[in-house]
């Protein structure tokens, strides 16, 4: 699109399993690895569908898994073709555990890469996401990040160009407006129904959660009303909604916007005023502060869009 850059990847924010992931292979081998050296057991049958389920993988990972332990020794494949542990005390260089952390989920590389929509979206111009940049950058593969940026081309927040990348439109203060709209209808949709399934202990936790401390003392801030609320409603189109890509990449926006402590202490001050409502059953009053809580953060936005373009 003519206008439009390339940006590369912007670092400095949370990565899911940081340093060198490890595949699903190697997870599997060291997982299975561990439960027979330690003789603790192993976490299901000892078959390929059964452990491919245990992983919530497919089978392939499990096969190379399985196939690198029958080499080691510490498993047997019997002629009728079962599987079995080996009998006796594993051989010393098979007890040798690695410790890998868990490999990264499509659910993980979906939060890491509309992270990186959303810093693109900042932008004044409409900017060209790379694969290659982006595989380069979490040393992962360029299918893992296709399939990522496919899923959120299909939610609509990018959009694929042949030959020149992943495009991200810049944001702009009428779609922040459209959000808000539908997110308070939505949620206060939620409250109400939500309404005669509130636990009082739950909404006191909360609300301790984000108990006002002293000038000088760092603002506690618990933030699970929303998504209390949303679960709370009983309603799977509510829930659907924001377990969307476009209700996280809101979300995102909106915790890059309002990191100062002064904005914290105004949030969990609005959200001890909803709690309070909620707790007094006093719904009314507990509509109009969410839906004042949600506008409020119209501003932080548009200040923040002002910014960029400063």
């Amino acid at each position: 699109m003519p206008g439009g850059r390339v940006l590369e990847p912007e670092g400095g924010f949370f990565m899911p399993h940081a340093g060198n992931a490890s595949s699903l292979s190697d997870y599997i081998r060291e997982d299975l690895r561990r439960c027979i050296v330690s003789q603790e057991g192993l976490p299901c049958k000892l078959t390929l569908p059964a452990l491919a389920a245990h992983y919530g993988v497919s089978v392939t990972p499990v096969r190379t898994a399985v196939c690198d332990l029958i080499e080691e020794g510490l498993l047997v494949k019997q002629p009728n073709g079962r599987l079995t542990c080996r009998p006796g005390k594993p051989p010393a260089e098979a007890a040798e555990i690695t410790e890998l952390a868990p490999p990264r989920t499509s659910a993980d590389w979906d939060r890491v890469l509309v992270k990186e929509v959303m810093l693109a979206s900042l932008e004044q111009h409409p900017v060209y996401l790379r694969e290659e940049a982006l595989a380069a950058k979490y040393s992962a593969g360029r299918s893992v990040i296709r399939q990522t940026l496919n899923r959120l081309a299909g939610a609509q927040l990018i959009e694929h160009m042949p030959r020149r990348g992943w495009v991200v439109h810049p944001l702009q203060e009428e779609d922040i407006r459209a959000y808000l709209e539908i997110r308070e209808s939505l949620e206060l949709k939620a409250l109400d129904l939500a309404r005669p399934h509130l636990v009082e202990a739950d909404l006191q936790e909360m609300l301790q959660g984000n108990r006002e401390v002293p000038p000088g003392e760092p603002q506690p801030l618990d933030n699970r009303l929303h998504a209390y609320l949303i679960e709370k409603s009983q309603n799977r189109y509510i829930r659907n909604f924001f377990r969307q890509y476009t209700a996280t990449y809101y979300t995102a926006v909106f915790d890059y916007a309002a990191p100062e402590t002064d904005v914290v202490t105004m949030v969990a001050g609005q959200h001890r005023a909803i709690l309070r409502a909620l707790i007094a059953k006093q719904w009314d009053e507990a509509r109009h502060v969410l839906a004042e809580h949600i506008w409020s953060q119209q501003p932080i936005l548009k200040n923040l869009l002002a910014s960029r373009r400063a």
